[in-house]
């Protein structure tokens, strides 16, 4: 029997997994599938359930290496790779969050200025604050509660397909029977679905968040290194990530759903960002549908942005071996709150330039493309490594998969560089 109790239970043992997948619906990949579904109907649905085990196979890999060796992903790295090697890729990452960072608050600003008025600057302004403040000023456990809390937001997209007419047998179909479709603004679409879905700033972030719960939970290294321990804790993190996982991409599958019905067959195909898409909704679906959308951007950009900034401030903390983590004060971990705080900055002030948000968004998603293939290839090779991870390397499932995604990962990136070189 499902009770209070046991609700709270399986509540608990959510967390960076829950987290991480949310966070992937960030405003710019709202933009994303909002114009898959707006552009190609049902018909890309089907990329969705192949990118579902995908992502939980990969994110699982970081999550073990995070948990197993009490430290984050980038110091993990460095025990394998030359320093340099280290840092470049690190630098990148940086590099595309704060890009993402600079899209994600735009769409922010944009969607409170569409619900309530005023100017749309401002509030991207009052947005970048608040994310820069929050992560400084609440401790570990009050931030993590308020992320958890922020996931909620999601739902509203589901409420936008529940207020709509949908014919479930023919949808069923269409995500489990593929219709391949020809031209290179299908593929381009598809490769930007398969990097809004798998983005390196996830794998750096659930595997600081596992290492951080690992080194708060346990400070007995003989015990920490217990089996029956360890095996309990990967036990919940298993389920933390699949739960993260199909959370995401169900919300993803209900916003590329959404747009289909109502905009893809009213003959609305070409949407570039989210402010677009709820404008365009508005006519169609209703008053209701299109506040629900405009607030899901709003509650989405406010849990992705402070996982932008702390993934990024995670690794380069590691890379330079400063101290890390929500736990600490920022008089503790200046270094790491100080990257954090500066990449939420800098994304902010972007949004005063001439440099247009969607332009920055496609240079993360170039970025992110090109360093997701080499960092997941040494995510599975630490996976595999018996010095770091002992007794608790990759099981054949844990490798098929990972490897699996690092392959369709691989052959995005050729597809996309293709795309470009022939476009």
């Amino acid at each position: 029997m499902f009770t209070l109790k046991r609700a709270k239970k399986f509540a608990d043992q959510l967390g960076p997994g829950l987290i991480t997948g949310a966070a992937d619906d960030d405003p710019s990949g709202i933009a994303t599938y909002s114009q898959a579904g707006a552009q190609f109907g049902a018909g890309m649905l089907w990329i969705l359930a192949l990118t579902t085990p995908l992502m939980i196979g990969i994110q699982m890999v970081s999550a073990r290496i995070g948990w197993v060796t009490g430290r984050g992903l980038a110091a993990n790295i460095c025990r394998v790779m030359p320093r340099w090697a280290a840092i470049s890729l690190v630098a990148m990452l940086v590099f595309a969050n704060t890009l993402n960072i600079a899209a994600d608050i735009s769409a922010m600003g944009e969607a409170l200025q569409m619900v309530i008025g005023g100017p749309e600057h401002g509030h991207a302004i009052l947005f970048g604050l608040l994310c820069a403040v929050l992560p400084v000023w609440l401790s570990y456990d009050s931030m993590v509660r308020v992320l958890k809390w922020l996931t909620l937001a999601l739902l509203a997209y589901v409420g936008v397909v529940l207020v709509l007419h949908v014919d479930w047998e023919r949808v069923l179909i269409q995500t489990l029977i593929p219709r391949i479709q020809g031209g290179s603004d299908y593929w381009m679409m598809i490769v930007a679905v398969l990097g809004t879905t798998i983005s390196p700033y996830l794998f750096f972030w659930q595997a600081a968040q596992e290492a951080e719960q690992r080194q708060r939970m346990n400070d007995d290294h003989a015990i920490a290194q217990n089996a029956r321990f360890l095996r309990e804790h990967l036990g919940r993190i298993k389920l933390d990530t699949m739960v993260g996982m199909v959370f995401s991409n169900v919300i993803a599958f209900c916003v590329m759903l959404a747009t289909a019905m109502t905009l893809n067959q009213h003959g609305i195909t070409d949407i570039q960002t989210t402010k677009q898409a709820a404008e365009a909704l508005r006519p169609i679906a209703g008053e209701f549908a299109f506040a629900l959308f405009a607030l899901g951007i709003i509650g989405t950009g406010m849990l992705a942005v402070p996982v932008l900034a702390g993934s990024a401030a995670y690794a380069v903390a590691d890379v330079f071996e400063w101290r890390s983590g929500l736990d600490h004060t920022l008089g503790e971990a200046k270094g790491f709150y100080g990257v954090l705080i500066a990449a939420t900055a800098v994304g902010t002030l972007i949004d005063f330039t001439p440099l247009d948000p969607i332009k920055a968004l496609v240079w993360s998603a170039v970025v992110n493309g090109v360093i997701a293939v080499p960092i997941m290839v040494v995510m599975m090779w630490l996976g595999n490594n018996h010095t770091i991870l002992g007794k608790f390397t990759l099981t054949r499932r844990h490798q098929f998969f990972g490897w699996l995604a690092t392959a369709v990962m691989f052959a995005a990136v050729v597809a996309m560089v293709w795309a470009w070189l022939t476009g």
